[in-house]
């Protein structure tokens, strides 16, 4: 019997530990740790997403926030793999019903990365398309058995799923951070991808598909970058507890140079620390906020372009705060905390290479939500 929500969460804190003790070597591999991978599949916590028709548990999207972040506290890189491979299951229930049987059938589940920019070249062939072209920031290429990417058509963009053994992997992922997600670039050259395998772009950007409809649950109906907005709020605020775990411990140990002075006893201390608790409590009420808006319009798939700029607002606004936190305790932390083997800093690192994600870019955010207030047309197409 697929778990309950409640069982999920509790497995991912069951389960935090032990990831965040491989959380160095995670970084230092450059790609997802094989035990955690592993260890959230054994939790059933991957397959949270997948339709009851395919034997999943179709938790709801609050369960998600709550999982992802307890594993984005433990190990960042972590956590984003475990988002894009919750969420992207339920793009595969975007395909066709057919497609999604031969996804889905042979384990429950599907390890996908998710390409949404089209990158591809897309030309039409009998029963099928011809795709090549290469994807890049690939998480989740690492452990895939399929993978999704975008491409230009003649009528159009379309999005196609193939199996990981049509493309070629190209190691490129060499960042400070954010290391461990092993996001690399994968090509295509000249794969055929069946009809059943490629939805129009426009449909799937959307939300409601053929394939979502089958389902009862309007979760597999719900559009793109809503979607995309409450797969990496987690990870955000995650990272930030993260960090001001890593922050509390230093501020209950550190003794000031030449001083000798305990930090837990100076007056200021104290300030610094009030506010990083309450700025992390903070955003993550604010991601939750944006959750409670998308599940509030889920049964009527009633989004306004209100709600689409509202939910990109908060989301660019949680990236901010997050940024601008971590930075604040890193430079609380004293020079010592700058050393390899100290985890604030790899946070840190982590945290603001997540903050600098296109689907949040706050500059892009504040003007697109200005243009709207004076009536004016978007001038960027992720809102």
């Amino acid at each position: 019997m697929p778990a309950s929500d409640a069982e999920l969460i509790q497995r991912a804190r069951d389960i935090a530990p032990r990831i965040k003790a491989r959380a160095a070597e995670t970084a230092q591999l450059r790609r997802p740790h094989d035990d955690s991978i592993q260890d959230m599949v054994d939790a059933e916590l991957i397959q949270m997403f997948v339709p009851r028709r395919w034997g999943g548990s179709e938790a709801s999207l609050s369960t998600m926030m709550d999982v992802a972040e307890i594993i984005s506290a433990a190990c960042p890189s972590t956590g984003w793999i475990a988002a894009f491979y919750i969420a992207h299951n339920t793009y595969v229930a975007k395909f066709p019903e057919a497609t999604q049987e031969l996804l889905f059938a042979p384990r429950g589940y599907v390890l996908l990365p998710a390409a949404g920019a089209p990158d591809m070249e897309a030309r039409k062939v009998d029963g099928g398309w011809e795709v090549s072209g290469r994807a890049a920031w690939g998480s989740g290429i690492c452990h895939a058995d399929w993978v999704q990417m975008s491409g230009k058509a003649e009528d159009g963009n379309r999005s196609f799923l193939m199996p990981v053994s049509d493309v070629e992997v190209i190691d490129t992922w060499h960042y400070t951070g954010m290391a461990g997600t092993g996001s690399a670039d994968y090509v295509a050259r000249k794969v055929f991808v069946p009809d059943e395998r490629a939805i129009s772009a426009a449909e799937f950007y959307a939300g409601p598909t053929p394939g979502s409809r089958i389902h009862a649950n309007p979760h597999y109906s719900i559009p793109f970058l809503l979607s995309a907005y409450c797969t990496i709020l987690p990870v955000l605020t995650g990272t930030l507890l993260g960090a001001l775990h890593s922050f509390e411990e230093i501020s209950e140990k550190r003794v000031r140079n030449f001083s000798g002075a305990v930090v837990r006893d100076q007056q200021m201390a104290h300030v610094t620390l009030g506010e990083m608790q309450i700025a992390t409590r903070a955003a993550g009420e604010l991601a939750r906020a944006v959750y409670r808006r998308v599940e509030d319009g889920l049964p009527a798939l009633a989004f306004t372009v209100e709600d689409r700029i509202a939910a990109k607002g908060q989301a660019a606004f949680v990236s901010k705060l997050c940024r601008d936190t971590v930075n604040a305790m890193m430079a609380a932390s004293g020079a010592s905390s700058y050393h390899v083997d100290q985890p604030i800093q790899r946070i840190w690192r982590d945290l603001n290479t997540v903050a600098s994600h296109a689907f949040w870019d706050w500059d892009v955010t504040a003007e697109q939500t200005g243009r709207h207030h004076f009536g004016l047309p978007f001038t960027n197409p992720l809102v």
